[in-house]
C-alpha cells in the first residue's frame, strides 16, 4: 500500500495563498453588488419606457423611431431594455417597439401567463399604439412568443424574425422536458451576482452580462414563468405549434456555437427543426455565441432587406 503523499511547507503555503485569494476575491466581487445594482436602476430610468393600461394590467414599453414597425420580444432576464437593446442599431431606420414580457419589469402577468396570453397582450398593445402589423422579432426565450403570435394572429405579423431563438420540435419529444432555466432560487440578485464569474464557462456569455440582468428582483417572475411555462411549450403542447402553417414568412438567425440555444445536437435541434418552416431564410453563422457578437452590421443589412422585401 502506498504511503500517502505528505505536501512539504511550501506547498501548504502556496496553497492558502491560493485560498485566500480566492476568498478575497468573492469578498470583493460580494462588495461591488450595491454599486451595480444602484448603475442597473439608473441605466433602466434612461430608457424612457412609458406604461400601458391593458385590460390584464400594465404593460411597460420603449417606443422609438419612425417607419415599419418592429415589435421586439427580448430573452430570459430581460425586460423593456433588452428587448431595445437586441435591435437598437435598426431604430434610426423602424420604429422599435420593445415591451417587457408578462413578469418583467412593469408588466403584469396575463392569465397563466402563457405563450398565447403573452402573444394576446401585444396585439392589445398595438391596438392601444394604433398600429395595425409589425414585424415580430423573438430572441432566445421571446421567441415563443413571438411564434404564437404568428400563429395566433398572422394578420397582425407581417414576418417573423427569430434571434438565437427557441426551437419548435422537429417531433413530439418521448419525454416531455421538465423546468428549462434556472431554479427559482437562483433567480436573486445576490445569487445570479455571484455565480456571473461561471457564465464565460458555463454558458458561453461574458461575466458582464449579470449588469444587462440586474435588477434580479424585477425580472424573478417573469424569469419563473419562462423556466416553468414558456420555454417548455413547443414541447409540452407541441401539437398546438404546426409551424409547418406559419403564414408570415420567416427569418432565421443563430450561431452555431450557441451554448443557450443549441443549433444542433448534443442538447439542440434548431437545424433539426428548419424543414418544418414553409417561408423561410436563415443566416447562419459560424460563430457569436448566443448575442451574435461581432455579426451586427451583417445581421442589420439581412433584417432590413427582409423587412424590406416583406413591407407591403
Amino acid at each position: 500500500m502506498a504511503l500517502p503523499h505528505r505536501l512539504s511547507s511550501t506547498q501548504v503555503r502556496v496553497a492558502g495563498v491560493i485560498a485566500a485569494g480566492a476568498v478575497g476575491t468573492s469578498i470583493w466581487h460580494a462588495l461591488r453588488l450595491p454599486t451595480a445594482l444602484r448603475d442597473a436602476r439608473a441605466r433602466l430610468s434612461g430608457y424612457g419606457a412609458v406604461t400601458a393600461e391593458l385590460s390584464h394590467g400594465e404593460m411597460t414599453y420603449v417606443d422609438r423611431g419612425s417607419g415599419e414597425v418592429i415589435l421586439s420580444a427580448h430573452g430570459l432576464y430581460g425586460g423593456y431594455d433588452q428587448a431595445f437593446d437586441n435591435v437598437a442599431t435598426l431604430a434610426g431606420s423602424h420604429r422599435v417597439i420593445a415591451p417587457s414580457r408578462l413578469g418583467y419589469p412593469g408588466s403584469a402577468v396575463r392569465g397563466g401567463g402563457s405563450p398565447e396570453d403573452q402573444a394576446l397582450a401585444y396585439v392589445e398593445l398595438l391596438d392601444h399604439l394604433g398600429i395595425d402589423r409589425v414585424f415580430v422579432l423573438g430572441a432566445s426565450a421571446g421567441g415563443t412568443p413571438a411564434i404564437r403570435m404568428a400563429l395566433d394572429h398572422p394578420g397582425r405579423v407581417k414576418g417573423l424574425i427569430l434571434y438565437c431563438s427557441a426551437a419548435p420540435w422537429p417531433k413530439r419529444p418521448e419525454r416531455p422536458p421538465g423546468r428549462q432555466g434556472p431554479p427559482a432560487a437562483v433567480n436573486r440578485d445576490w445569487a445570479m451576482w455571484m455565480l456571473s464569474p461561471l457564465f464565460p464557462l458555463a454558458l458561453g456569455l461574458p461575466r458582464s452580462t449579470i449588469h444587462s440582468m440586474l435588477p434580479l428582483s424585477e425580472r424573478s417572475r417573469g424569469a419563473d414563468l419562462d423556466a416553468r411555462v414558456t420555454n417548455r411549450d413547443m414541447a409540452v403542447r407541441f401539437e398546438d405549434y404546426p409551424i409547418e402553417s406559419l403564414e408570415p414568412p420567416v427569418l432565421l438567425i443563430h450561431a452555431r456555437d450557441d451554448r443557450v440555444s443549441r443549433f444542433g445536437p448534443p442538447g439542440g435541434h434548431v437545424e433539426q427543426s428548419l424543414p418544418r418552416y414553409p417561408r423561410l431564410t436563415t443566416l447562419i453563422l459560424d460563430d457569436g455565441g448566443h448575442l451574435l457578437t461581432g455579426h451586427s452590421q451583417q445581421i442589420d443589412a439581412v433584417v432590413t432587406r427582409f423587412i424590406s422585401e416583406h413591407a407591403g
